[in-house]
């Protein structure tokens, strides 16, 4: 089995988004030892910002006028989709940056739709996809900056709508509360919230791979 994982933390070791994806990664093969995963981190190794652009302009281009950047970034564009394509599961790490989906994985989904047959290609249908999202701050109902997430559903709209996955969506909030001092009244709901994810994230795991 394949399992495609993508990483796009820009925290490295420190990354809670990251954490996640490896407590679920390490349940999957517990249960399945024998899965072979393609990795891609994002944050580590950005894609090139302007592949998308070339890729796309490529497409409304005929193809013996296309300049070979142009040939080139289809190509990858091509390349990324068909690696979400073949997975039969995803584990996907993208955390909440600057109230929004982050620009490494916004150039990773931008790339993905650009090399599918169609924008609506159900690259994913019905296959298993483990998202695991995080936030430094708390977004919740009743809280200063509620509405202020435009991650999470652009996720769901992605993954889950366009590419059809059989979606988890596992969240975690108020990440920073152990490092920003005016978080500390968060710190026992940080640590509640933080329980909760992980054990999600083992649920999750184990449950799609034994499928």
């Amino acid at each position: 089995m394949t399992v495609l994982r993508i990483d796009s933390s820009i925290q490295g070791p420190a990354s809670a988004s990251s954490e996640l994806a490896d407590i679920a990664e390490a349940e999957w093969t517990a249960v399945r030892p024998g899965t072979t995963f393609v990795r891609r981190h994002l944050g580590s190794s950005p894609l090139p910002a302007d592949a998308w652009a070339n890729a796309i302009h490529a497409k409304f281009t005929p193809e013996e006028q296309r300049t070979a950047v142009q040939r080139e970034a289809l190509a990858f564009a091509d390349r990324i989709a068909a690696e979400v394509r073949d997975a039969e599961a995803v584990i996907l790490a993208l955390p909440l940056y600057n109230w929004g989906v982050s620009q490494h994985a916004k150039t990773w989904i931008d790339l993905v739709l650009a090399g599918a047959t169609d924008p609506n290609e159900r690259l994913l249908d019905g296959k298993p996809a483990i998202v695991l999202t995080t936030r430094g701050g708390g977004y919740g109902p009743g809280s200063p900056r509620e509405g202020w997430d435009h991650n999470t559903d652009f996720l769901r709209r992605i993954i889950g709508d366009v590419w059809g996955a059989d979606l988890t969506l596992i969240e975690r909030e108020l990440t920073l509360a152990a490092v920003t001092p005016a978080m500390a009244p968060f710190i026992d709901a940080a640590n509640d919230l933080k329980k909760a994810a992980h054990e999600a994230a083992i649920h999750a795991g184990r449950t799609f791979a034994a499928r």
